[in-house]
């Protein structure tokens, strides 16, 4: 019999803030590069194509004691049962007894490592005194993003909000999203964190619909959305641009010009999954770049052993995929801060 513990939707959110996601991603990304933690093959099933799915991304983090994984399913006929269409689950296990420690929700989870990981790629990617930074998607993942953004880039004064399907969600998104961020974002304790990061929040929010033109004003782009066909060419883009891309997951998902490979330095979280699954795909299937023209994964920028940016006049991008490892280190961070502060339910397995 071993002791777990279940943690819910709600009990996730009320365990994580951005600032310690972040804090905790960035490890895992140096843990990979360290050889300290590793990653199992991707396993995708479809159960009818076009109709429902699964995915189960999984790995270990030897100096966190732990390994896991975390299974997301598509059905997406569960909104006629009045079911969330993506259901998402982490499991976490003691590296030395392969006992289980916990079971979670994957939701929030997910939105908070993926929001910290772009972010990560700003961090360590942008140029320092970046001011404007244009979201490109804004379903419910743009607000991670930009949150997570704005605490690690505290000289950004613009945020532009772009989304190429629906300008009316755009508007709805920013007329929420100052409120969003002072609320969901500011679970702190601690007075001086909680002021610190509001100041870091106080920028100007626009809704744009012409995206060449903002593009070139953008010092930083982020991609948040399930496109499949590049929304940002790459003569738009002026020198010195980072782009985050979070939204290609999946093969044939693509955001931006693979013609932007070309002259860019291309780091990822994974090499083997961004060019299968993630926004290098396209670059790669049409011969622009080659896995070897991906500079390093972000993990060997964050410990120093490779360099990011080399001159202002870079364009930088950062494809993230995700993969378990963040999962995993946020899930076992959420797994004893619900044991500090007895939040979920213990049961017997």
């Amino acid at each position: 019999m071993f002791n777990m513990l279940a943690l819910s939707h709600k009990d996730t959110e009320k365990l994580l803030d951005m600032k310690t996601v972040i804090e905790k991603v960035e490890t895992a990304y140096k843990l990979k590069a360290s050889k300290n933690a590793a990653l199992w093959p991707l396993i995708f099933h479809e159960f009818e194509p076009g109709k429902a799915d699964m995915d189960i991304k999984s790995g270990y983090l030897t100096d966190a004691n732990i390994f896991g994984l975390k299974l997301v399913s598509w059905y997406g006929e569960n909104s006629n049962k009045n079911i969330s269409q993506l259901i998402g689950t982490v499991m976490v296990f003691d590296i030395h007894t392969g006992s289980p420690k916990a079971i979670l929700s994957a939701e929030h989870i997910t939105c908070m490592r993926t929001g910290a990981a772009g972010a990560i790629g700003v961090k360590y990617l942008a140029k320092n005194d970046s001011k404007t930074l244009m979201m490109v998607g804004t379903g419910n993942q743009a607000a991670y993003q930009i949150a997570a953004t704005l605490m690690v880039m505290p000289k950004i004064e613009k945020v532009y909000l772009y989304n190429s399907v629906n300008q009316n969600d755009a508007e709805r998104f920013k007329d929420t999203i100052t409120e969003r961020l002072n609320t969901e974002f500011l679970n702190y304790t601690d007075d001086i964190i909680v002021n610190e990061i509001k100041e870091k929040f106080n920028v100007t929010f626009e809704v744009v619909t012409d995206i060449e033109k903002s593009t070139g004003e953008s010092d930083i782009i982020i991609t948040a959305t399930p496109s499949r066909k590049a929304m940002i060419k790459k003569e738009w883009v002026k020198p010195g641009t980072h782009f985050s891309c979070v939204g290609s997951d999946m093969s044939g998902k693509q955001e931006i010009d693979e013609q932007l490979f070309s002259d860019a330095r291309i780091f990822t979280d994974d090499i083997t999954q961004s060019i299968s699954v993630g926004e290098s795909e396209k670059a790669v299937k049409t011969g622009i770049i080659s896995s070897d023209d991906i500079i390093s994964e972000i993990g060997q920028v964050i410990n120093k052993t490779v360099n990011g940016r080399l001159t202002d006049n870079d364009i930088t991008i950062f494809d993230s995929t995700g993969i378990a490892l963040q999962d995993l280190i946020t899930a076992n961070y959420a797994i004893t801060r619900a044991k500090e502060m007895d939040i979920g339910t213990p049961f017997i397995l």
